[in-house]
């Protein structure tokens, strides 16, 4: 079928709705109608010239076999297609014996449609194709639909065939068809901007990711292909990707088979997907119903090419009782090997927050990449993110895990930036993020950045968000750019904007660094008082609530089973107060024997005061041992919690108090070398990890403060050490590194790299604006009042 004839018919089909539909449905839910029906009338008129084979099959299973249940794969055999219908209604057949009868006609309807085979059946039912239908009988409209679907003027049939005055109508194929489809999928969705490109990807964002799938290796495509969706929408990235290497006019033209899978959560868009694939003989049984992130629909498999646009800044908390329980991932697709600062190989969590799931749809994709092994060319990977996925989360969560994965094991290959409002659903700045676990040589250990954000012409009229499109010299420049694999600088032009396409190579580990935390001494005064002590006698998490109650009951908050009998007070208050209480927490408030514990450990540290004396201290040390010697004295027995409570109730944080001794540690020579060994250091340096010589030769750690305490992002290329004394050290000077805490984390930060600095303009240049804009304006006022107005120019009469 020619571009012409192919738009006539996209034209026909289109004008159904504004005829037919008008007054049925609100604009917006004309693809409610029109996407079905042209879906029922495609395998409808493929159905037709095996129509008495199948019937005599069903007739022989059913007669002659006695069966009370039909085989399929005869029928399939019968067809010619995956799918059948058994019952003895076409389309045309409904339409030239319609009557004025709608209860017989939607009978008659009903009967057509549950003939189908369960696969078109479950289309059918993911469409709501027969309620669509009684509501368009209620209002009058359904046999007007039914025949403009089986006008003798448009051929949506496999052959060519005559219209009634004599014209040609040529063949549509399964591949012209597809074509149609999506033609009128896009058309809907740009009339419907309210949710323009939710499951919708524009056409020359995939034409883009193909070029960057498919280019590189076309000269070595599999004989056997497979290419997977995660988040398939309605199909549009697998069908292009297949026209892509199949089209016979096209640069690649491959000759080999090509399978293609996809999930899809929306009804709706499943259905258009899964149509897709009858129409365009492909396997529908490939596209699966459902979320991805719940259920791992291909654990088995592993799929050549993968292209998705997943949802992102979507929660994906609903399917959070499938991937994790309390902290622990539980679905092994979220887990990753990695490797801590010291070198051992650890299962590490690789969820993002639950607030933002798209990098769940990346790992999806990285765990279903054939080895090397299995295929020469591995799996190619392009997958569109939002800015987040580049840098939220900080070193060892779960975002960073994900990037520090695919960048440690190689498969970051390239990332894209996009201009803005390229979407119909969102502005903001976007992503291609290209992953191959097979680069060649060159590209190894390295990271491709290439901003193409100035690249893009505006459009006439805004759809939805977006603004703005690729041309294909545009697509062309980024592909080229890929190929390249070389920096490009970018041209400024003679406003000395940035102009063009921009391009950088980086090593994998330039996107890498440690976190370290930057370690200070505690110094702490003491002194005991009531005062200091009576917090004691509330629970830390609990005091609003439990002082409250205190001044509320007294001492009968110590009487069994009298809080348990004020229950409903209680919560009724800290409801009042929008204090909102967990399970936990409300059985803890209202327990006695915890009010208990808490006023013996307060009247313990009144205890210890009779003994310690109410002086103040600067040197926590010498007060902490004190208290020690009167709990040995007493034989109190407290947990090193409770010990360190009544401490912390009675002591604080003074820059001029002595510093807080941990612990004194007498190294033998080999220990001292196997401390020096792991930190890196020599012995001399010790004091930069926290470790200070004393005279009698061994070494004195102290308590570090958690308020001052900092953290550095040291890059991976450089040394913590010296970062430390160079950036750290001259700065504070009882700082000291805690090489215990570090973890690894991976950003990526297109600003930074990309990032050129605009020269202000100059005063005179600036000022000369000014005065231009104030003549302007004298103008406009003078036209507006009907006077002259006095300018520098002309002085005033």
């Amino acid at each position: 079928m020619n571009q012409t004839s192919h738009n006539r018919l996209v034209s026909f089909i289109w004008s159904i709705a504004d005829d037919c539909l008008r007054d049925v449905y609100v604009r917006g839910k004309y693809r409610d109608v029109i996407l079905p029906m042209v879906v029922l009338r495609r395998l409808d008129t493929l159905l037709e010239p095996t129509k008495d084979a199948v019937l005599a099959e069903v007739r022989f299973q059913r007669e002659d076999m006695k069966s009370t249940e039909l085989d399929d794969a005869p029928l399939i055999d019968a067809s010619g297609y995956v799918f059948y219908n058994t019952s003895k209604w076409t389309l045309k057949k409904l339409q030239s014996t319609a009557t004025n009868n709608q209860q017989i006609m939607l009978a008659n309807i009903e009967d057509y449609l549950n003939g189908f085979s369960e696969n078109v059946k479950e289309i059918v039912g993911r469409f709501k194709l027969f309620e669509q239908m009684q509501h368009m009988a209620n209002k009058d409209v359904l046999l007007n639909v039914i025949e403009k679907f089986v006008s003798p003027y448009i051929n949506l049939t496999p052959n060519e065939i005559e219209d009634p005055d004599g014209n040609k109508l040529p063949a549509l194929s399964n591949l012209g068809m597809g074509y149609v489809f999506e033609e009128l999928i896009r058309k809907f969705n740009e009339e419907n901007n309210e949710e323009a490109g939710e499951h919708f990807t524009p056409r020359e964002v995939i034409h883009l990711m193909t070029h960057l799938i498919f280019d590189p290796i076309r000269d070595s495509l599999p004989p056997i292909m497979t290419i997977y969706d995660p988040a398939c929408g309605s199909g549009g990235m697998l069908t292009e990707a297949q026209n892509f290497i199949k089209d016979p006019d096209g640069q690649i033209a491959a000759s080999g088979d090509v399978y293609l899978y996809g999930k899809e959560i929306n009804d709706e868009t499943y259905a258009i997907c899964k149509s897709d694939m009858m129409i365009k003989d492909n396997d529908p049984e490939n596209i699966k119903p459902g979320s991805t992130l719940s259920t791992d629909e291909f654990a088995g498999q592993r799929f050549d090419f993968m292209l998705s646009n997943p949802p992102y800044g979507k929660s994906w908390s609903s399917e959070l009782k499938y991937i994790k329980d309390g902290k622990d991932v539980i679905d092994s697709r979220f887990q990753v090997e990695l490797s801590d600062y010291w070198g051992k190989t650890e299962t590490v969590d690789a969820t993002p927050r639950s607030s933002d799931g798209q990098l769940l749809f990346l790992m999806e994709m990285v765990g279903k990449m054939k080895s090397t092994t299995a295929s020469p060319i591995g799996s190619r990977i392009a997958s569109v993110h939002n800015g987040s996925s580049l840098f939220t989360g900080d070193a060892g969560s779960g975002e960073s895990n994900i990037r520090r994965y695919v960048i440690e094991n190689d498969m970051l290959d390239t990332i894209i930036q996009l201009p803005n409002n390229l979407f119909y659903n969102t502005g903001i700045t976007t992503y291609i993020w290209m992953l191959s676990n097979a680069k060649p040589e060159a590209r190894r250990g390295r990271v491709q950045l290439i901003d193409g954000n100035l690249l893009f012409r505006k459009l006439r009229k805004n759809l939805g968000d977006k603004n703005c499109e690729f041309a294909p010299e545009h697509i062309e420049a980024i592909t080229q750019a890929y190929l390249n694999f070389a920096p490009i600088e970018r041209e400024i032009d003679e406003n000395n904007d940035p102009i063009g396409i921009a391009a950088q190579i980086f090593d994998n580990a330039d996107f890498g660094y440690h976190k370290v935390t930057i370690e200070r001494p505690d110094r702490r005064c003491a002194q005991f008082s009531a005062d200091r002590l009576a917090p004691l006698r509330f629970d830390k998490g609990l005091r609003e609530p439990m002082e409250y109650i205190w001044g509320e009951y007294g001492d009968r908050v110590y009487e069994n089973g009298f809080l348990k009998s004020e229950t409903k007070a209680i919560l009724a208050w800290c409801e009042e107060q929008d204090i909102t209480l967990n399970a936990k927490q409300r059985t803890k408030l209202t327990d006695t024997k915890m009010w208990t514990a808490l006023r013996d450990l307060m009247n313990t540290g009144l205890n210890l005061m009779d003994d310690v004396g109410t002086e103040e201290t600067a040197d926590f040390n010498i007060f902490r041992d004190a208290v020690t010697a009167a709990i040995k004295a007493r034989k109190i027995k407290l947990s090193a919690t409770e010990k360190n409570a009544i401490l912390n109730a009675v002591s604080w944080y003074d820059a001029k108090a002595e510093k807080v001794k941990s612990k004194l540690h007498k190294f033998k020579p080999d220990a001292l070398d196997d401390l020096t060994t792991r930190l890196g250091c020599d012995a001399g340096d010790l004091a930069d990890f926290g470790y200070y010589l004393q005279s009698d030769g061994s070494y004195l750690t102290y308590e570090s403060n958690s308020e001052l305490r900092d953290s550095e992002s040291v890059p991976l290329k450089d040394s913590i050490h010296r970062y430390f004394r160079a950036e750290v050290q001259p700065h504070v000077k009882e700082a000291w590194i805690n090489l215990e805490s570090v973890k690894i984390g991976y950003e990526i930060s297109f600003n930074k790299y990309f990032y050129r600095h605009k020269p202000l303009r100059g005063l005179d240049e600036v000022t000369e604006d000014i005065l231009k804009l104030e003549e302007k304006a004298d103008g406009l006022m003078a036209d507006i009042l009907g006077v002259k107005i006095a300018t520098k120019l002309e002085p005033a009469e």
